[in-house]
């Protein structure tokens, strides 16, 4: 079962009906590699539904990020989503200049997490993680 086939039935089995706006978004989201802006979202999905708002948008993106369906991460000040994929599971590192996107492995997350376990007796919650800082091209010379 491909991730959206199985977005689509994870939404109906939290007892979800499958509008053709939702499908709409899930299509669209499903459709593209790598992240997409909620504003370009709804510039595709006016080209099926034309009175679509962007308010149902959100709150599509909103429902499917708060279902696990689809992971969000801010570059440039807005945000961008991904269909979630629960087999490789990845934070982002966007440069606060260029806006590129570096994915993240858990991995080095992890020494992290388990020094914040030892010192504070805290588990954090590190599945959709964002770092802001420069990338290597951003960087000021020298």
């Amino acid at each position: 079962m491909s991730g959206h086939e199985s977005a689509v039935a994870h939404l109906r089995s939290e007892g979800y009906r499958m509008t053709p706006q939702r499908l709409s978004v899930l299509d669209i989201v499903a459709g593209r590699p790598g992240h997409i802006g909620a504003d370009e979202v709804w510039n595709l999905a006016k080209e099926q539904h034309p009175y679509v708002d962007l308010a149902t948008i959100y709150r599509t993106l909103q429902l499917l990020k708060r279902l696990g369906v689809v992971t969000e991460v801010v570059i440039g000040n807005k945000l961008h989503f991904e269909l979630a994929n629960h087999h490789d599971r990845h934070n982002h590192m966007v440069c606060s200049e260029c806006d590129s996107v570096q994915t993240l492995s858990p991995a080095y997350l992890a020494e992290f997490s388990q020094r914040l376990q030892q010192e504070f007796g805290f588990t954090p919650d590190l599945d959709n993680i964002t770092i802001g800082g420069l990338c290597s091209i951003c960087q000021p010379q020298g």
